[in-house]
């Protein structure tokens, strides 16, 4: 029997993420792994590279908070509803200081991932054959196939330190089980050295038992396990709660102006002791109003043998 890998956020964080390492943060659309990010600026954790494939509200803020040098994404946005101010001014203009930052496709990352998870030296991607992106990543390259002769772009492995990945529930082995939009997770946290899985809940053995198809992410994969409710929010979780529009409109403004970005780190990550005192600081009458209905899916038979 393993053994457990629970661990507080701040345990894990501290025990596998050091300065100047690459980390992994996914998650497309829910599960993003706020809170996560939240103790890795309360650390004061710095010269990280960064993957995700969507950079969103998280990386403006690890940005802002001065832990990310390089950063390697296919997509930098609010989620349709305002931009990242602090990601902006650091691309565009190396205000304060310059970002480092490479772009890929969406189907570039995906493949990267795919060769991190399968300990491959590059991974073959055809969409790039009719995209100039080439033109502004020099990772990207052409190599003859041994079959045909034909040429085709190739680009190379994302071989994370640490991979962080938010999900609906685990084991305290952890095995983790996500449902709804899956993303790159599970290539991700394949392709990374260590990998710490932040979940709404810890399960007992027989929950996860029951539903088997449902694990994404077993435990052998598993670094460290960190129960942290309400851990992806402004995100949502699919089953737990809604996504909060209200905030990801919001940080248009705030992102806009550089010390009200800094007043908003200060008050909702570094005065806080953790992600729990976060979620007091938003009242229960906040949370009931991103609770997410109840909408069970049918049970499974998994049969049985008689005995």
């Amino acid at each position: 029997m393993q053994q457990a890998k629970t661990m507080t956020m701040a345990e894990a964080v501290s025990a596998f993420i050091r300065n100047g390492q690459s980390i992994s943060i996914e998650g497309f659309t829910h599960l993003i792994p706020v809170a996560a990010a939240h103790e890795i600026i309360r650390q004061g954790i710095s010269g990280l590279t960064v993957y995700r494939m969507t950079a969103d509200i998280v990386v403006d803020q690890l940005v802002a908070a001065g832990c990310v040098q390089k950063l390697v994404s296919s997509f930098i946005g609010n989620s349709s509803v305002g931009s990242l101010h602090e990601l902006r001014r650091r691309i565009e203009d190396a205000d304060p200081v310059p970002l480092e930052y490479v772009e890929y496709s969406h189907g570039g990352m995906i493949s990267r991932y795919l060769a991190g998870a399968s300990g491959l030296p590059f991974y073959p991607i055809h969409s790039y054959a009719g995209s100039d992106i080439k033109t502004v990543n020099d990772e990207i390259r052409v190599v003859e196939s041994p079959y045909d002769g034909s040429k085709i772009h190739v680009v190379p492995p994302i071989k994370p330190d640490v991979t962080i990945i938010h999900a609906q529930r685990a084991d305290a082995r952890g095995n983790t089980q996500i449902w709804g939009l899956t993303g790159i997770q599970q290539e991700a946290a394949y392709a990374a050295e260590n990998v710490i899985v932040v979940v709404e809940e810890i399960v007992a053995d027989e929950v996860i038992r029951s539903d088997p198809n449902r694990t994404l992410l077993p435990a052998h994969a598993v670094s460290a396990v960190v129960e942290c409710p309400k851990g992806a929010h402004p995100s949502f979780v699919q089953g737990y709660y809604d996504r909060d529009g209200d905030f990801y409109r919001q940080w248009n403004s705030i992102s806009k102006e550089p010390e009200l970005l800094q007043r908003w780190l200060k008050e909702w990550v570094y005065d806080l002791e953790d992600h729990a005192a976060y979620v007091r600081k938003q009242g229960s009458d906040f949370w009931d109003g991103l609770e997410s209905p109840n909408v069970p899916s049918l049970p499974v038979s998994y049969g049985s043998r008689k005995l």
